[in-house]
């Protein structure tokens, strides 16, 4: 009984903190450049800083919830973000661009475990369960993009003459509300008497991580986040750059982060029925498709259809790649796993906002929508390998 409430309250967190995501990604590059307006290619530093963040605390996120259990460990998580939301409406209304750099790194550190609520939802049940409760628990980002949304058109102009600095302080304020909503989860203690008589059994994380399992649920994973990451960067300063409003901007992201969670209704079915490798690839396939319609043109539609289908391939490959991920540990090993496993990944994905600026700046916007086709072909690729080597062993597939 309670495993079910837990994904019910986590995927209330999820819609409540994780609100916070489409400020701070249709703001980060739009504050980047305000606030340093001589060097534009390093608007999208604070996305990247916020990406770094979550790469150094992976670890000791996962380690600390380990310690101290979820509950606390991701109450700990929303307080940081208070802190860093309250830091970033500071640093514009005192024009400091590196202080805002340090806000996006706290909050990146909070976002680390705001991650790991997929990771919790996936812990409550069996294997069948497994995939249902990610995507439950990722379908509480749909009502996110919307809040997020909502809090950011009525609040970032509240503090005029400084324009954005509002927005973060209703950031704060969903995060306080996060704080309360995540102290309403009940323990499973069954999971932790499980977990403590079987730690003797865990395997090496070098043994681990030379899976091809692993490896392959690693790529898939980076891939489609990374290239989401470096799309959706640069695709508000690309859409001023090229004559569309900001609120257009705010709407596109607004249309992006709804396209990433709406599909989780039925992500989780579709994996129980298809496979997770078949959702993954699916995913990959419409990562491809997104490139081909931003290159088609610059009108509104490219930007925005180019936005929905970067977001619904990323929540396929991305959930697809969480729940193969759990066939690679057992329970005495998922902390370790998931931590080392968000930890590259959050790393590369840091990478890909600071180089998406770069990019933009020096080449331009079809430069940056064509990556995603090389990309997610050599993932593509992986994960046939994957596929093949498992038929070839007889091995079962299916979830």
């Amino acid at each position: 009984m309670n495993a079910k409430y837990n994904v019910f309250v986590l995927a209330l967190a999820q819609a409540v903190n994780g609100a916070i995501g489409p400020i701070l990604i249709s703001l980060g590059a739009l504050c980047g450049a305000y606030l340093s307006p001589d060097h534009l290619a390093l608007a999208t530093l604070p996305i990247a800083i916020r990406g770094i963040g979550m790469a150094i605390f992976s670890m000791p996120a996962a380690l600390l919830c380990k310690r101290i259990g979820r509950k606390f460990g991701f109450a700990t998580g929303a307080v940081i973000g208070i802190l860093g939301a309250v830091l970033a409406s500071y640093s514009l209304i005192h024009t400091q661009f590196w202080l805002f750099c340090v806000s996006y790194f706290l909050l990146g550190f909070a976002g680390t475990f705001l991650q790991q609520y997929r990771f919790a939802a996936a812990d409550q049940g069996d294997d069948k369960f497994k995939s249902l409760a990610i995507s439950w628990v990722m379908t509480g980002g749909v009502l996110a993009a919307l809040i997020g949304t909502k809090v950011n058109l009525l609040t970032k102009d509240t503090l005029l003459p400084t324009p954005y600095a509002g927005a973060f302080l209703g950031a704060a304020g969903l995060l306080c509300l996060g704080f309360v909503i995540l102290l309403c989860l009940k323990p499973l203690p069954k999971s932790h008497i499980v977990h403590a008589q079987s730690t003797a059994n865990a395997r090496p994380l070098s043994h681990i991580i030379r899976q091809p399992v692993f490896l392959v649920a690693l790529l898939c994973a980076v891939s489609s986040f990374a290239l989401m990451t470096f799309v959706m960067s640069g695709a508000p300063l690309a859409m001023h750059h090229h004559g569309h409003s900001e609120a257009h901007a705010i709407n596109g992201i607004k249309w992006h982060i709804l396209a990433m969670f709406a599909p989780s209704f039925i992500t989780g079915n579709l994996i129980v029925k298809f496979g997770k490798m078949a959702i993954i690839g699916f995913g990959l396939s419409l990562l491809i498709f997104c490139s081909i319609v931003a290159l088609s043109g610059l009108e509104l539609w490219n930007f925005w259809v180019s936005l929905i289908l970067l977001g619904i391939g990323w929540n396929f490959a991305f959930i697809g790649a969480t729940a193969l991920l759990g066939e690679s540990y057992t329970e005495a090993e998922k902390n370790t796993t998931q931590g080392f496993h968000d930890t590259i990944l959050f790393g590369i994905v840091a990478f890909a906002a600071l180089s998406s600026g770069a990019v933009l700046n020096a080449y331009g916007w079809h430069t940056v929508v064509a990556l995603p086709i090389p990309v997610a072909s050599i993932s593509l690729v992986a994960l046939f390998w994957l596929a093949m080597s498992r038929k070839k062993k007889h091995v079962d597939i299916k979830p």
